[in-house]
């Protein structure tokens, strides 16, 4: 039996249905023959030189990204334009590009379930949750047992791969964590929503300096913030990804995770801690 590029497509749209996807995303088959056969697939998280290379060395027909390529309208794709250039290699090489964006965030399971379940959490609930009550951004978890802030750090460190700015935490290092906000990509605009949930630290990514002080300046009670990078905090989504097609299409798909870090930053200078409130001299 022979699986082609829209039974992969069917798969992953059946378990991050499009219409769940924000009205500015741009979500779907970007470009590839849907019915051409494909017998493996690789998934990424974003769509650069560095993934569809990948998909060549690899011989993926299909290329499953969970960043748009193209998510602004355009009205061209010249081969000298960089996201123009990949368009060009993936269709010369045969292989199709999906996307599934922010209805893989919504999803139940989706991508801030991943980063649950990478953190040994069980899931609660979204964290804002649409109109049914169960998909939605963000979710809700818990630990098994509660334990210091410093040591939650430490354990997010160590389920999230490794990236040159690290996981960085803001709160006091003896606070008992038990519950805990997470949200897969950027998220400094649910803090609020974090506050609300009652949870005692979030954990998202790309935490902007003036949102994360303004929400520290609340109070103690507020939660504990643990900063990771956007593409770290997305990556366990791409095993969960996988698992879908593989249990949809077992024994004619093989399913590659890629192992290419595109996090941006690659040096990181300095980085020694210091104590708050006293100056940088």
């Amino acid at each position: 039996m022979t699986a082609v590029v829209s039974d992969v497509v069917t798969a992953l749209e059946r378990a991050y249905p499009p219409e769940l996807a924000e009205p500015w995303d741009a979500v779907g088959l970007v470009c590839g023959d849907p019915d051409e056969s494909v017998d493996t697939a690789l998934i990424c998280v974003d769509p650069t030189e560095a993934t569809v290379r990948e998909a060549i060395e690899r011989g993926a027909g299909l290329l499953v990204a969970h960043h748009p390529l193209l998510l602004r309208g355009v009205h061209g794709i010249p081969a000298n334009d960089p996201k123009g250039r990949l368009v060009h290699r993936l269709v010369r090489n045969n292989v199709a590009l999906l996307c599934a964006h922010t209805n893989a965030d919504s999803a139940d399971p989706g991508v801030s379930d991943a980063l649950a379940e990478a953190l040994g959490l069980s899931v609660t609930g979204p964290l804002t949750p649409s109109e049914n009550g169960r998909t939605g951004l963000g979710r809700v978890a818990e630990l098994p047992a509660a334990e210091p802030f410093a040591v939650f750090l430490r354990r997010v460190a160590d389920a999230v791969p490794a990236t040159e700015p690290g996981v960085r935490g803001a709160g006091d290092p003896d606070r008992p964590i038990r519950t805990v906000a997470v949200c897969g990509g950027a998220g400094d605009s649910f803090l609020d929503a974090a506050i609300a949930a009652g949870v005692d630290a979030y954990v998202t990514a790309d935490l902007r300096h003036h949102p994360a002080s303004e929400h520290l300046e609340r109070g103690a009670n507020v939660p504990a913030l643990v900063d990771v990078t956007h593409w770290a905090s997305e990556w366990p989504w791409c095993e969960q990804a996988a698992r879908v097609i593989r249990a949809e299409l077992a024994g004619t798909v093989d399913v590659l995770v890629s192992t290419r870090r595109t996090d941006p930053w690659t040096l990181r200078a300095g980085g020694a801690p210091v104590d708050s409130g006293r100056s940088p001299q």
